[in-house]
């Protein structure tokens, strides 16, 4: 079993401790070994082969939430989340994956079973499900191995973004500015095609207002990230040089490619790099992609009118909002400011405790094996938010909405969740 090269991390730690008060793991169980500096201990022995991968360490490195806390207050910039993500796959190579695990990446590969699969969920999730349409979540009826009867979880769209618009919407204007092409692709996702539909519904609506031509590419498949947090690096190799290849045959015809998701764009823009250090020509390609992706809201801010548009239109909501700053947000890509900016226009903005507080989601194997985590994780997040008093939470990720959303249930707090590309475009009617 080949192992990445973790000692240089390791022998750069200095044990100075800053990453402990910061780590979502360590502040629920209190457990040195689960601490940033005692994963990077753990790594450097297993790469001098002093730790044997037993189930012990495995159930360790899984215990990671991935939320880069620690790498953002590293004085020496030490990449904790990274051979966290590379010993995954390790461990899934001695020990496998959960059949669930395998049968939903084997679903991120084929567009058209997960389509069907997604239509048929709609036409009989009543059954199993009690569905909020406001909240845009469904508790279950009853208990499974994976699945309590008390979380809130999301549900599928009578049909999916990908599936409701043409591949190309004409904005019809002919004028080209500053040699722009004054066109932009959309990649949307996986929850938001199948189950947060409006974000993408939103976004369209808001390209349309800035008579902007829109390229839906059809091809798009997930861009990877469920796989590659659990060490599934065969999905993974699939998904993102498909993805490469077909991107290829197009992002030349487009300005940017913008997603309203941070844990996609930080996946296109970061990970798929970090995946490919050990393939130089893929490695390559995925970097120039990655000059041409961005989250939807820093792109809509930095290279459009829409805040003056929003400016002019004196619109005041009467929601109050309060922000969350996902993981891949904030501290993988540096957006934070775009998004409130945009909603100070138009909105009243109550920031939270902590903002930059991990919700919890933490992945695949945190959301089902160690939901317990996810669940402790999250209700601290869950008392900032009512704690503002706010009517509506924001996000620009589909994971921090699930997660918050059942964080919301289990503390019994009366928030809405939405991204805040559907609050923009609200405040556009």
């Amino acid at each position: 079993m080949e192992k990445f090269d973790y000692t240089t991390i390791s022998d750069d730690c200095v044990k100075c401790g800053k990453c402990k008060p910061v780590c979502t793991i360590f502040n629920i169980n209190q457990d040195e070994t689960t601490s940033p500096r005692g994963f990077i201990d753990l790594l450097g022995a297993y790469k001098r082969d002093e730790l044997e991968l037993d189930k012990n360490a495995k159930d360790i490195f899984e215990s990671c939430f991935l939320c880069t806390n620690c790498v953002e207050v590293c004085p020496n910039d030490l990449p904790t989340d990274m051979i966290i993500e590379q010993v995954r796959s390790d461990i899934a190579q001695k020990y496998g994956i959960a059949w669930y695990k395998r049968l939903f990446f084997f679903l991120l590969r084929h567009r058209k079973t997960m389509d069907f699969l997604s239509k048929l969920g709609w036409m009989f999730q009543t059954c199993a499900l009690k569905v909020n349409e406001k909240k845009k979540s469904a508790l279950p009826r009853f208990s499974l191995p994976i699945v309590k009867k008390d979380r809130a979880l999301p549900y599928a769209d009578s049909k999916s973004f990908l599936n409701k618009y043409p591949e190309n919407i004409s904005s019809n204007k002919k004028e080209i500015i500053d040699s722009k092409k004054n066109k932009v692709a959309i990649f949307i996702g996986c929850m938001s095609n199948y189950t947060y539909t409006k974000t993408g519904d939103s976004l369209v609506k808001i390209l349309k207002k800035l008579e902007l031509d829109i390229f839906i590419p059809k091809k798009q498949l997930c861009c990877g990230a469920p796989a590659y947090f659990t060490g599934a690096f065969d999905t993974v190799d699939f998904l993102v040089k498909h993805n490469i290849e077909y991107f290829e045959s197009w992002i030349d015809d487009v300005d940017a490619i913008i997603i309203p998701e941070a844990t996609c764009s930080a996946m296109i823009n970061q990970d798929w790099e970090h995946y490919l250090h050990n393939q130089p020509e893929w490695k390559e390609r995925a970097a120039k992609i990655s000059k041409k992706v961005y989250m939807a809201t820093k792109w809509l801010e930095n290279n459009t009118e829409l805040k003056d548009i929003l400016a002019k239109s004196n619109k005041k909501m009467n929601e109050l909002v309060t922000y969350h700053d996902p993981c891949h947000a904030k501290k993988m890509q540096g957006v934070w400011q775009e998004p409130r900016t945009l909603l100070q226009q138009n909105y009243n903005l109550q920031e939270m405790s902590d903002s930059n507080r991990c919700c919890g989601f933490g992945g695949v194997t945190m959301q089902t094996e160690k939901y317990d985590f996810a669940k402790a994780a999250g209700l601290p997040k869950a008392a900032m938010i009512k704690e503002t008093k706010a009517q509506i939470v924001s996000a620009e990720c589909s994971a921090c909405r699930m997660q918050i959303t059942n964080s919301l249930h289990l503390a019994d707090v009366d928030v809405q969740f939405k991204n805040p590309i559907e609050l923009i475009a609200e405040a556009l009617d």
